[in-house]
């Protein structure tokens, strides 16, 4: 039987300016594919500027019902783009990833995190009223508290923001958000930690 990923997270998990075939969460099905791993399409509750309690409330919408095969939750830009703190963000992440545990079937390690990426370094964020280095260190604050809250809990924790740093014009028309280039490349770190989560 093929196996079921749940994709939660905002207008990176849906692939927000590329063919729903070029998201990461496709793509990452065709590359488990390759693997001799067979998965459904991905079940995607997920929206283009959500932030961590709008997420929660998708997923009470949604009515999911455990387990999940695989859960993966990239969550928190449009936190850091309106202005909220980090504490905040925290809090919400924590809650959102111990749902997506139990989606899992309570089972940590078939959950996978994906990092927030940098949209300080695109086009969009090139504007004098703008800072990219205040966007990347709140941005690096998010991700050092979800990455820690991710291993506390024994889920797996997946690194883009460094390619997102390296690929800054590697982006769809509205300047922001990735193409299907640079989502093919974040999947080439996000299928090891996949891979190992479905052992």
């Amino acid at each position: 039987m093929p196996l079921r990923h749940l994709a939660l997270g905002d207008s990176y998990t849906v692939g927000e300016g590329v063919p729903a075939d070029a998201s990461w969460p496709a793509q990452l099905r065709r590359r488990l594919h390759e693997d001799g791993i067979a998965v459904d399409p991905p079940r995607i509750v997920a929206v283009t500027g959500w932030t961590t309690d709008e997420l929660a409330a998708g997923m009470d919408a949604a009515a999911l019902v455990p387990a999940w095969d695989l859960v993966t939750l990239q969550i928190g830009v449009n936190n850091q783009y309106r202005g909220r703190p980090v504490a905040e963000y925290h809090q919400e992440f924590a809650n959102l990833l111990q749902r997506a545990i139990a989606l899992a079937g309570d089972r940590p390690a078939r959950v996978v995190v994906v990092s927030i990426p940098d949209w300080g370094v695109t086009p969009f964020a090139r504007d004098p009223q703008r800072d990219d280095a205040v966007i990347a260190a709140e941005l690096d604050a998010c991700n050092a508290v979800a990455g820690a809250e991710t291993m506390r809990r024994g889920a797996g924790w997946v690194d883009v923001t460094t390619i997102s740093r390296q690929r800054p014009g590697d982006v769809v028309g509205d300047g922001l958000h990735p193409s299907g280039a640079q989502y093919a490349a974040w999947v080439e770190a996000i299928a090891p930690a996949v891979r190992a989560a479905l052992r």
